[in-house]
């Protein structure tokens, strides 16, 4: 469990070494810049994946401005929900093996994009284009035009805290 002194701390100590923790940053269109959408896990970013998290953007609420770009937060609030995901795959009983953790982690960016485009439809604007395929179509759409293939983590960033997400049970039994 994080202390709020120990929250307040990492602020302090990241503010003063000039780290990002997560202030809006906006686009050409003066948008919520979200990199969306998220690479599928392979052999050949897996590393990163596990390894360099605390560097990768998270999107809490104070993130977005209070009105609008609801589609924003939605990809924001997909990626923090895949991020922890991800944790839990690359840590415990299943990163004991390389091949479960990629089992894992596989499982966990299909269901926390699942999830998004159900969040999409669940709203009275048009859900993001991957969405209307099914399938592997859908998945195959998700994993083209990436912003961050590799995982790569942003120079001087520290990810904020965010909320745990509930939800996810890797299931060994499909690897």
């Amino acid at each position: 469990m994080i202390s709020i002194g120990g929250i307040t701390g990492f602020l302090i100590i990241a503010l003063l070494h000039g780290a990002d923790v997560g202030e809006t940053k906006r686009n050409a269109l003066n948008e919520p810049d979200v990199p969306f959408p998220p690479a599928a896990p392979t052999v050949d970013n897996l590393d990163a994946i596990c390894n360099l998290s605390q560097g990768r953007p998270r999107y809490p609420s104070s993130f977005f401005p209070n009105s609008r770009f609801g589609h924003f937060r939605r990809r924001g609030n997909a990626i923090n929900r895949l991020e922890w995901w991800y944790s839990l795959c690359c840590s415990g009983e299943v990163a004991e093996q390389r091949d479960p953790i990629l089992c894992c982690t596989k499982q966990a960016w299909k269901q926390s994009l699942s999830q998004f485009c159900t969040e999409e439809y669940s709203t009275m604007t048009n859900a993001y284009e991957c969405c209307q395929d099914k399938g592997d179509a859908r998945w195959a759409c998700f994993d083209s035009e990436l912003p961050n293939p590799n995982y790569d983590p942003e120079p001087n960033y520290s990810a904020p805290v965010v909320p745990e997400e509930p939800g996810f049970t890797f299931n060994a039994n499909t690897c």
